[in-house]
């Protein structure tokens, strides 16, 4: 690290040492990359994290449990709702109380709408970054409609607070079930649309078949998760394989990456997982909005959460994949210990890696594939 920070260039080879970011809009966020090349080919791509670092974890202990919820928004502010559930499971299992099943239902629909809008998010910039600038937009029109719909089931549109230790903050308003189905209507007709758009596309198809392959064993060994993980071919998603909440009664499917224009597990593998995961959130939100039970929405929680000393660990699967809190009780109102792991923490770590060998705009294509955000690297 002492040469790629004090030798910029190494003029006997003719290679460069880079910064690539922290504020470059491929990075996504204030990430950066030493980068070493020949201006060409990477030797290696080095990140350097910790521009966005703010002691969540820290604060959680801090504060007491109900007052820790807003900032767990923060965790991943592109796919909050998931980084609020976490949480709320864990100290749930702290307290040993039944989440009522309107309220697990009502979870479950936020969740996966925050899962297409953040994967459009993930698709349209990664589009971007390739090149192309029209898809982009025409996921950021879709990721409106969707904010529009949470902003109605909960006063927000980007940094939620809508779930609860023990529930959840608000029920369905008047008519929202009909705009939800409305929009799942006009959705998933525009996810065809998108692939004829773009996915299909033979000059973007080229720029990531075959590109920074990941093999399933290697996505496993640096504890990739999510679509990173289920593009390299990896069967394996936290609502079926570990259910939560009330998805063992939804029936979907879990896309694995399959080589579909070239290696299993390439560039391309990661980005159309996300994709065709977009349509079975869909096609989870029009069963729970068409089974959800009636009853309450908040267990009965004590006004002053104080719960036996122990631990527990809540994981659901985020947009980024496993989202995982580890909190230890001491038997008064804050947590001794909150930690959170995070899908785009353990992608950091196979770049360097993965990006030996690579064009220097392919990197741009890995970072993007990886679908990282800064907050969720910086806790």
């Amino acid at each position: 690290m002492e040469k790629l920070i004090l030798r910029r260039v190494d003029r006997q080879n003719e290679e460069m040492i880079l910064n690539f970011g922290p504020q470059h809009p491929s990075t996504h966020g204030v990430i950066n990359f030493l980068v070493e090349t020949d201006g060409e080919v990477l030797k290696r791509a080095t990140p350097d994290v910790g521009y966005l670092h703010r002691s969540i974890e820290k604060i959680g202990e801090m504060v007491g449990y109900p007052g820790f919820m807003p900032y767990t928004d923060r965790v991943d502010y592109v796919a909050a709702m998931f980084a609020n559930e976490g949480y709320a499971i864990a100290v749930e299992r702290l307290l040993k109380i039944e989440v009522p099943q309107r309220a697990q239902w009502l979870r479950a629909i936020s969740c996966e709408l925050c899962r297409i809008a953040s994967h459009l998010v993930s698709v349209g910039t990664m589009v971007m970054d390739i090149g192309a600038f029209t898809p982009m937009l025409h996921g950021i029109r879709e990721r409106e409609t969707i904010n529009d719909l949470l902003e109605a089931l909960c006063g927000a549109r980007l940094t939620y607070n809508y779930h609860r230790i023990g529930g959840v903050a608000f029920d369905l308003p008047e008519g929202w079930r009909d705009k939800v189905l409305h929009f799942l209507d006009h959705f998933d007709k525009f996810l065809a649309e998108f692939d004829r758009l773009i996915s299909f596309n033979e000059i973007y198809v080229k720029r990531l078949a075959n590109v920074a392959v990941i093999p399933g064993p290697m996505a496993i060994n640096y504890g990739l998760v999510g679509p990173n993980l289920r593009g390299s071919g990896v069967d394996w998603d936290v609502r079926r394989d570990l259910p939560y909440g009330a998805y063992p009664n939804f029936k979907f499917d879990v896309p694995v990456g399959k080589g579909f224009y070239g290696t299993s597990g390439d560039s391309f593998d990661r980005y159309y997982v996300r994709c065709l995961e977009m349509a079975e959130s869909s096609k989870i939100v029009r069963q729970a909005l068409d089974s959800l039970p009636e009853g309450e929405i908040t267990a009965k929680v004590p006004r002053n959460i104080k719960p036996e000393a122990g631990e527990a660990i809540g994981r659901v699967e985020s947009a980024r994949g496993e989202l995982a809190y580890y909190v230890i009780s001491d038997g008064t109102n804050k947590a001794y210990r909150v930690r959170a792991r995070t899908g785009s923490f353990t992608a950091m770590c196979i770049i360097e890696d993965i990006s030996r060998g690579l064009m220097v705009a392919d990197l741009v294509a890995l970072i993007s594939s990886l679908d990282v955000v800064a907050p969720e690297i910086d806790r």
